[in-house]
């Protein structure tokens, strides 16, 4: 009985442990389905004859369902709720899954994938969200890191299940049926979310929202215990009172200059030229001499990269700070692409090539990757937070979609590949690495170890915007 009141008054960390890992496979199918094209690609622009603008839709068309996806998730998770929306994603990956390893027409796949990026740009909004609003502040910044992690946990996992399916047959065993069990793969973790979904609760947020109050209290008090539900559950309330009610809202005066740096910072995310490895790393590897195996297990090597450093970012971003971590990334991301951009144009083909990829990843996961969410998290006044998010969301993946479409256009445009070879996207993507070095530099404060209130008034906010 002693040990049932003891439990009942300071919660239970397993328990949030455990629905955080669950709601963080949201994440982990995110970057799952969005990295399949890396391995897949260049079996498919054979399998279906694709021109360089049909090869970057063939990635691309599946962040233009992320663009969608993350527009209607406010709206799904506001209705439905937080776990049902989980649910959604989960449906829309399986149905995704499936439907991409099927089809013999190329408009047939690609109507497939944009289902599956409707599931990606849900799931980027409501994993985070649901993840937050559930878990207690004292460990809600290392809870929500958990589906950052996640993610690139899944891009990692899906670089292994690519290399090990494509030593499953030849070149031509590829083109014609390899590809089709990459993307059917995705089945398996989604089937296996969409159980465990089972066995999480709604968020307390949106019962309150909703007027289960009860029902909130309850899931609270397994969170953190008694006394700390009846404190969260007053603190919700006031919460839900101050809520912005309209998009149109956040362009106000007082918050159009937070409003646009934000969506500036979302976008410099993405064309600074980071999914383009993610999605396109074996095929930039074939084109620096590797052959197709090689290619994919070099791209395994970027994943591990990638999750290291994300890992090493997230200990740190609260030690050395946010500004700091952004610009020297930045800036050894510029340096790697610079050399990049030169060993593709003048052809130097070596093992440096190779370890200028993996500097560039391992700056972009230790800085640019993580702290930008982890800025954008902070910057917002309260009011404006949650829907403010969203708007920089869709900017991220509007980016993302521009950025891998163009892709291919730029590498294999035969005017460009006469003047830089295959040089040319490097250098651009460089040239964006400095206006994010200049734009952090010049307009970011610096939030490590400032309360949400602290970063508010450096905005210096009119109190009759901030107030409403």
């Amino acid at each position: 009985m002693k040990s049932e009141e003891t439990r009942n008054e300071k919660g239970s960390p397993r328990y949030i442990a455990l629905v955080t890992i669950i709601a963080a496979l949201g994440g982990l199918l995110f970057g799952y389905d969005t990295a399949v094209i890396a391995g897949a690609i260049g079996f498919l622009q054979s399998h279906f004859q694709l021109d360089p603008v049909m090869k970057g839709w063939a990635a691309a068309s599946a962040l233009l369902g992320c663009v969608v996806g993350v527009s209607f998730a406010g709206i799904f998770s506001d209705r439905l709720g937080r776990k049902t929306t989980l649910v959604l994603s989960g449906l829309l990956f399986l149905v995704s899954a499936v439907g991409t390893a099927l089809p013999n027409e190329f408009s047939l796949f690609v109507l497939f994938r944009m289902l599956g990026g409707i599931g990606v740009g849900v799931a980027s909004m409501a994993s985070p969200m649901y993840i937050a609003e559930i878990a207690p502040a004292g460990v809600r910044g290392r809870m929500v890191s958990v589906n950052q992690f996640a993610i690139v946990t899944g891009i990692l996992i899906i670089y292994f299940v690519n290399y090990f399916i494509s030593l499953g047959g030849d070149e031509a065993w590829n083109v014609a049926t390899g590809w089709r069990w990459m993307f059917a793969s995705g089945a398996i973790p989604s089937g296996i979310f969409l159980i465990l979904l089972i066995f999480v609760p709604e968020s307390p947020r949106w019962l309150v929202e909703k007027g289960h109050n009860a029902k909130a209290k309850d899931i609270l008090a397994k969170v953190g215990g008694v006394s700390y539900a009846e404190s969260e559950l007053r603190s919700i309330e006031a919460s839900l009172a101050q809520e912005v009610e309209s998009l149109g809202q956040l362009f106000k005066t007082g918050w159009r200059r937070v409003m646009f740096l934000g969506i500036a910072l979302a976008i410099l995310q993405q064309v600074t030229g980071i999914n383009v490895f993610m999605y396109y790393a074996p095929e930039i590897f074939k084109k620096l001499g590797s052959g197709a195996n090689t290619a994919l297990l070099e791209t395994i090597v970027v994943g591990v990269v990638n999750l290291s450093f994300t890992v090493v970012a997230i200990r740190t971003v609260d030690r050395l700070g946010r500004k700091p971590l952004m610009m020297i990334g930045s800036a050894g991301m510029f340096v790697s692409l610079i050399a990049m951009g030169l060993a593709a144009q003048f052809q130097v083909i070596s093992l440096w090539v190779l370890l200028c990829i993996l500097a560039y990843i391992a700056c972009f996961a230790l800085s640019v990757g993580p702290v930008t969410w982890v800025i954008l998290s902070e910057i917002y006044p309260t009011r404006i937070r949650g829907r403010a998010l969203s708007v920089a969301t869709f900017f991220l993946w509007s980016a993302n979609f521009v950025v891998s479409q163009t892709f291919p256009m730029m590498d294999e445009n035969p005017a460009l590949i006469a003047q830089f070879n295959h040089g040319f996207p490097f250098y651009v993507y460089a040239a964006f690495c400095v206006v994010l070095v200049l734009t952090v530099w010049k307009f970011f404060p610096e939030t490590k170890g400032r309360s949400l209130e602290e970063i508010e008034r450096f905005w210096d906010i009119p109190s009759s915007d901030s107030k409403g």
